[in-house]
């Protein structure tokens, strides 16, 4: 499957309800053996929590032409399985409203598997940095 915004947050985008530089940014390790993409999932709460290795917070966040970009992740003390894919999400603080924004399982280093250490995922330096709408 080829990376792609989830069709709920282009809604959210066009709408104004997700400012990737001022809201809550999350990104999680996914487990693709306990989730499958779906164009039809909207919020966190239809990621299994299985399907979720670990989060971290987005920071350094920025908007250029269209561009997202954001400082390098970092996942600290990861466990777990097997990680196949990423997914962003603005986090709400509350599962069933934390929208779903970008799912990505086309990128160097994935699959990783987790060992006790850190991971981080270093954000492309192309054109097209995280994602471009």
């Amino acid at each position: 499957m080829a990376n792609q915004l989830y069709p709920k947050a282009k809604e959210d985008f066009l709408s104004g309800n997700i400012d990737m530089t001022s809201d809550t940014i999350k990104i999680v390790l996914v487990d693709t053996g306990d989730y499958t993409f779906s164009s039809a999932h909207e919020d966190l709460a239809d990621v299994p929590a299985a399907g979720r290795v670990s989060t971290a917070t987005l920071s350094g966040k920025s908007v250029t032409s269209g561009v997202f970009d954001a400082t390098d992740a970092v996942f600290s003390n990861v466990t777990g399985d097997e990680s196949e894919a990423l997914i962003i999400y603005k986090d709400s603080g509350v599962e069933a409203t934390s929208r779903l924004i970008a799912y990505i399982d086309t990128a160097t280093g994935l699959p990783i598997t987790p060992s006790g250490g850190d991971i981080t995922v270093a954000f492309s330096d192309g054109a097209n940095k995280i994602f471009a709408l």
